[in-house]
C-alpha cells in the first residue's frame, strides 16, 4: 500500500473541466483513496470550490490550486501522464493500459512528483495538453461506450495506483457509480458474471437476514443476469452472513411460476436449474 508521503507526491490535474460537479466528484474520489493535491487548469466554471458533489472532500477543493496553463500546473513534476479514451485520434505518445501505467506511477512517486492529467468532459486533452505528457494511459472500456464520467475515471485510476495487487475488495462511502466501475474494471468480476450488482441485507420477521439484489446497479436486466445475481447472493449469504443453506427466491407478484412479467417468467427456470 502506498504511504502518505508517496500519495502527497501525486498531483491530479483537471484541464478545462466544464461542470463543477465533476470537479467535486473527482475531489471526492481523491479523498476516498488518500490523495490531496488537486490542480485545475482553466475550469469552465470558476465557482468549482462550492461543488456539492464533493461530499467529505471539502478540504481537497478548498486547497485546490488553479492555473492558467498545463505547463504551470505540472512544472514541479518529473513524470506527467495523460489519460485518454483514444477513440479515432492519432497518438504520438506511448499508450499504456491502466495496470501497467499505475505500476510505473507507483515506482516514480516514491522519489519525485507525478502529475496525472484528465481532459474536459467533451473533448478530452488537446494535442497541446498532450505535448506536456511523457506517455498516456487508458482505462479498458467497451468500444460501444468508451468514454467514462470524469469522477469515475479519476476513481478507477487512483484505485489502481494505490492497490498492491492483493486486494479482493474495497470499502467506500461513495460515489456509487465510481465504486461500481472500479469493482468491474479493476477488481474484475467472478467467472460467468456479466454485471455487478448492489446487495443489501434486510431484516425478516424470523430474525434471520435476507439478502436482496440488485438494488440499483442495473436498470435493465436479462434473465441470465438474475440467475447470476442469485449465485452471488447465495455466496454472500453463506460467506458473510454465515447462513449454512441459503434459500434463493425470485421477487415477483406471486409464487406461481406463471406469475410476473416476461423477465421473471424466463428467469425462474434458470434459477431452478441452479438448485
Amino acid at each position: 500500500m502506498a504511504t502518505v508521503a508517496q500519495l502527497d507526491r501525486v498531483r491530479i490535474v483537471l484541464v478545462s473541466t466544464r461542470n463543477p460537479l465533476n470537479i467535486g466528484a473527482a475531489a471526492r474520489a481523491m479523498s476516498n483513496f488518500g490523495f490531496r493535491h488537486l490542480r485545475v487548469v482553466n475550469p469552465y466554471e470558476p465557482a468549482f470550490r462550492e461543488a456539492r458533489s464533493a461530499v467529505g472532500a471539502s478540504s481537497v477543493l478548498a486547497e485546490a490550486e488553479q492555473y492558467k496553463s498545463v505547463a504551470e500546473a505540472v512544472g514541479d513534476c518529473t513524470l506527467v501522464v495523460g489519460t485518454t479514451a483514444v477513440r479515432h485520434r492519432q497518438l504520438h505518445h506511448p499508450l499504456r493500459r491502466l495496470e501497467d501505467g499505475a505500476r510505473l506511477i507507483r515506482k516514480r512517486m516514491g522519489a519525485s512528483c507525478v502529475a496525472l492529467l484528465f481532459g474536459s468532459e467533451k473533448f478530452g486533452l488537446s494535442n497541446e495538453d498532450l505535448s506536456h505528457c511523457h506517455w498516456l494511459m487508458r482505462v479498458p472500456t467497451r468500444e460501444e461506450n468508451i468514454s467514462m464520467n470524469l469522477g469515475q475515471a479519476v476513481a478507477v485510476c487512483l484505485y489502481e495506483i494505490v492497490r498492491d495487487g492483493k486486494a479482493a475488495g474495497f470499502v467506500t462511502a461513495g460515489n456509487t457509480g465510481a465504486a461500481m466501475a472500479t469493482a468491474k474494471m479493476v477488481l474484475g468480476a467472478m467467472p460467468g458474471v456479466d454485471r455487478p450488482a448492489l446487495a443489501t441485507p434486510m431484516p425478516t420477521s424470523k430474525g434471520n437476514p435476507c439478502v436482496l439484489l440488485d438494488v440499483g446497479a442495473n436498470v435493465d436486466c436479462k434473465p441470465h443476469n438474475l440467475a447470476q445475481f442469485a449465485v452471488m447472493g447465495e455466496i454472500y449469504a453463506r460467506s458473510v452472513l454465515k447462513i449454512g443453506s441459503p434459500r434463493v427466491g425470485l421477487l415477483s407478484i406471486g409464487e406461481e411460476e406463471t406469475k410476473g412479467n416476461d423477465l421473471t417468467r424466463e428467469a425462474f427456470p434458470l434459477l431452478k436449474q441452479l438448485s
